[in-house]
């Protein structure tokens, strides 16, 4: 599980547009997220329920992006001296736009006091809250509650983080808001980070399957996140256990976690296990193939439905599989998009996406997104690099208004999996035909402006129904 790579600097809006802005610190924004019910839920409640909106009062985190500060996370942070209460302008829906720390909010706004006991709340408070925690834990604590210490196991890393087999469960451990830099890079902030959580919850919250209620748009696509947990202390013994053994038997690339200090603090992002990554999978054939294309393009398609998104990352480390434990070509995999319910034949393989880093998503009033321009080397990877194409493809396509709704990104990453897909698929000898049908449908999907447009083309038609429809056999090739 690769973290994907994030700018060093995080800016705000572009300077360019031509709008008059009032800027404030993004954790004053938590807009449709009901913090204070969150807080007060007993555990064995279902995790991320969206409630009616309160604004919180917030300040800045002590550590800033630009003055890193003391590193120590607590419960309770200082209140600047003379700050009393914030009074925010409420606006309508997409008026609020997020840059990593930053929340840009139009004018022609109308008056809004945010009531919260007179009292601001730091981003870290605010974490927490959304933690449902009234302070941090050990990771001890958090591993303990889904398997034995002995039986954790390193499965991979990122530039931000550590990702631990824990159980059933697979556990991503990101440090935040210290000084001492992790692996050459300064550490998240508690702003960065409950950003993440925000967006991985607004994803969450497209899962079918929760409740009575009918979704307008909802699948599966995307990891399931369980639980979010922060953490303060020492690197567990346990997972320096895991971490030595990863590194004597596959090298690691990252610093050595026994340097962090009793007062690191920690996310954990406690996730399902989706399997193994599309550059490790060995496709069995091209049913699977057909069946991975069509399993992302529904997931991008509804998520750009329900809330603007953009992964803006999805090459083949972020793209899980697994097979059922109990193949049958049969299988299905269901989805709303637009109020219509759909099937697709998944013929035994489950695929879940992973990595928001660089996603863009609209939460209903707040937009979330990284400002990628304040990353050139991003775009500077070699040409004729797949990959590196894509995310300059991006760019022509934004023209660097990271902030703005451009589903067409989603497109530029599903041409890449398409070449991705056909590189696996000369490994098994699949054929000149099928080699042609997958270019065709490459050629294709240069034309289309959003994954949507991508799932009505001819080349799902096969494997693509209405529920309540009977799925034909899906043809050889």
């Amino acid at each position: 599980m690769e973290e994907s790579p994030s700018p060093k600097n995080f800016a705000s809006w572009n300077k360019e547009m031509k709008q008059n802005i009032i800027t404030h610190d993004l954790p004053a924004i938590l807009e449709r997220w009901n913090i204070s019910s969150l807080a007060r839920r007993a555990s064995s409640e279902p995790l991320f329920d969206i409630m009616e909106t309160p604004i919180l009062p917030s300040v800045l985190s002590n550590n800033s992006t630009t003055n890193r500060g003391s590193g120590t996370c607590t419960a309770g942070r200082a209140i600047p001296e003379g700050y009393t209460d914030i009074s925010l302008k409420s606006t309508a829906k997409d008026s609020l736009i997020t840059s990593f720390g930053k929340v840009n909010i139009k004018e022609e706004p109308v008056e809004a006091s945010i009531p919260w006991n007179g009292e601001a709340l730091t981003a870290f408070d605010q974490l927490l809250m959304v933690c449902r925690q009234s302070a941090p834990v050990t990771l001890a604590e958090v591993f303990s509650a889904y398997c034995e210490p002995g039986s954790i196991k390193k499965l991979g890393e990122g530039t931000y983080g550590e990702a631990y087999k824990a159980g059933r469960t697979v556990c991503k451990v990101v440090p935040f808001d210290g000084d001492l830099l992790v692996n050459g890079e300064s550490q998240k902030r508690s702003e960065e980070i409950l950003e993440e959580v925000l967006l991985s919850l607004t994803l969450n919250n497209l899962r079918a399957g929760r409740g009575d209620d009918v979704k307008t748009n909802s699948c599966n696509g995307f990891i399931e996140t369980k639980d979010f947990r922060v953490c303060q202390g020492p690197y567990d013994p346990s997972l320096i256990r895991a971490w030595e053994d990863y590194d004597a038997e596959r090298g690691s690339e990252n610093d050595h976690p026994k340097e962090f200090t009793r007062e690191q603090c920690y996310i954990v992002f406690v996730l399902a296990d989706g399997g193994t990554d599309l550059e490790s999978f060995a496709l069995d054939d091209y049913k699977e193939a057909h069946s991975l294309l069509v399993q992302v393009t529904a997931s991008l398609a509804v998520a750009e439905s329900a809330c603007e998104f953009e992964h803006r990352d999805l090459h083949w480390g972020n793209i899980l599989l697994a097979h059922d434990e109990t193949p049958d070509t049969n299988n299905t995999m269901s989805f709303t998009l637009e109020g219509k319910r759909m099937c697709t034949r998944t013929f035994g393989l489950n695929v879940s996406i992973i990595d928001f880093t660089l996603s863009r998503i609209n939460t209903g009033t707040a937009i979330l997104f990284l400002d990628l321009s304040a990353d050139p080397a991003l775009f500077q990877g070699k040409r004729g690099d797949k990959q590196a194409e894509t995310y300059r493809r991006m760019k022509q396509i934004t023209q660097e208004h990271w902030e703005g709704s451009f589903p067409k990104t989603n497109v530029a990453w599903l041409i890449y999996l398409v070449d991705m897909v056909l590189q696996k698929l000369k490994a098994l000898a699949a054929g000149n035909k099928i080699e042609r049908e997958l270019r065709s449908f490459k050629k294709r999907l240069a034309s289309y402006e959003s994954a949507g447009d991508c799932l009505r083309d001819p080349f799902f038609a096969d494997v693509l129904m209405a529920e309540d429809d009977e799925l034909p056999s899906m043809p050889p090739l």
